[in-house]
């Protein structure tokens, strides 16, 4: 049986080559250089048809003339609607004439095994890319400025200087999340698209809200007594220092204090404080267990938000 060029090993390489090649070209043409910070460039990405772009905020050095190169070659200059160091996203903004959104992924088409491509435009040279495939889907997660986010996308494909900001896309060119060497330290985790996608509304409705508490603290093991009466949790978070004027303290915690729960789930370690300290939190009264003087005791406090 003869096989035609398309069904060959070679032929079936060249197909697929060529198809990426389309997909980078498509995703390309909707990244734009974003080179706010001197040295430091980033990637962004054309998010909608009203001029909003998409970047890392860590490239982000001031808030008004912010130079932008488009696909075609052209220069702009883009304002700052909103940044959110946590996730590390700015949101930029600048004339919509001829720039072309990118195109979203569904939720759900994003799957373990599946080629991926990082696109970035990190100088004048053009539109780069590197490939692999998806590797991870996980849930929540801390990143590494302090942020806990809802799910992450780790990829084995490789985010050369000047990335951040930029897509990590499908084999036909559509985004499945937002790439971000700073936020991973070079882990491999990336903003899902539909994540990516709510803090975009939260960051052009003027910023992204983060709860918090107004408190130090540091993991200290529990007493047996306290473990046996919680259910044999080992530890809890000593408060070492807290904010002047800030929800803790208005509240009536003290130094010394230490934090064993929040609505019934446990605080073994900060990551579990910070996991629970969600936008919805904020000004909603929540009941805190904790220990003081060796007795357990209720506290309510409602979670105020972080600038």
């Amino acid at each position: 049986m003869t096989q035609t060029t398309e069904t060959t090993p070679a032929g079936m390489l060249s197909a697929l080559s060529n198809e990426l090649a389309a997909a980078v070209e498509l995703a390309g043409a909707s990244v734009v250089r974003v080179a706010a910070r001197r040295g430091n460039a980033s990637s962004g990405i054309v998010w909608d048809a009203e001029g909003h772009i998409l970047t890392a905020d860590h490239t982000i050095e001031h808030e008004t003339e912010i130079p932008v190169h488009a696909g075609d070659g052209r220069a702009m200059q883009a304002t700052l609607v909103a940044r959110d160091p946590g996730s590390d996203l700015a949101l930029l903004k600048t004339n919509p004439d001829g720039l072309i959104p990118i195109k979203y992924a569904p939720d759900e088409s994003a799957r373990v095994g599946s080629l991926v491509l990082a696109v970035g435009r990190p100088g004048p040279a053009g539109t780069m890319a590197t490939m692999g495939i998806i590797s991870a889907l996980g849930g929540s997660w801390r990143t590494a400025r302090g942020s806990q986010l809802d799910h992450f996308v780790r990829t084995d494909a490789t985010l050369y200087p000047g990335f951040s900001g930029g897509p990590l896309v499908d084999a036909i060119g559509r985004i499945v999340a937002v790439n971000s060497w700073t936020l991973s330290q070079g882990a491999g985790l990336a903003i899902p698209v539909g994540t990516a996608t709510r803090l975009v509304h939260a960051l052009a409705q003027g910023g992204v809200k983060r709860a918090f508490l107004g408190v130090g603290t540091q993991v200290v093991p529990l007493s047996q007594g306290v473990r046996e009466s919680i259910g044999g949790q080992e530890s809890g978070l000593i408060v070492l220092s807290l904010v002047p004027d800030g929800p803790a303290e208005n509240a009536g915690f003290f130094i010394g204090d230490v934090l064993v729960s929040i609505e019934g789930d446990s605080l073994a370690n900060p990551d579990d404080l910070q996991a629970q300290l969600t936008p919805e939190r904020v000004g909603k009264p929540v009941t805190m267990k904790i220990v003081r003087g060796g007795e357990l005791r209720d506290v309510t406090v409602e979670p105020g938000q972080r600038d």
